[in-house]
């Protein structure tokens, strides 16, 4: 409960002094291109590094996210491929 206040309270402050840095139209034009710029470089840095880690032969984080998007599609695989044996071999008369 208290947290909840205490939360509450920071969120209405930092709500209070956004509107005041941004009812100057000017500073809030500075702040959104300081923002901008902020983005871009982000972008450059992450760019360097992931060719950084490509050229150590080390994997960068998008190469993470592919090799989740196809382990995820051979696990998939895998379990159409399980059901599949599981109904043919039910369908199959026993041998014993």
């Amino acid at each position: 409960m208290v947290k909840q206040s205490l939360r509450a309270q920071a969120l209405g402050m930092s709500h209070k002094a956004f509107e005041r840095l941004m009812a100057d139209e000017q500073r809030a034009q500075w702040v959104a291109q300081a923002v901008g710029r902020v983005q871009r470089g982000k972008k450059v840095l992450d760019r360097g590094q992931e060719e950084l880690m490509h050229a150590l032969q080390l994997a960068a984080k998008s190469d993470f996210g592919k090799v989740g998007k196809q382990l995820s599609s051979l696990k998939r695989r895998t379990r159409e491929l399980e059901d599949r044996l599981d109904r043919l071999l039910k369908s199959t008369p026993s041998s014993d």
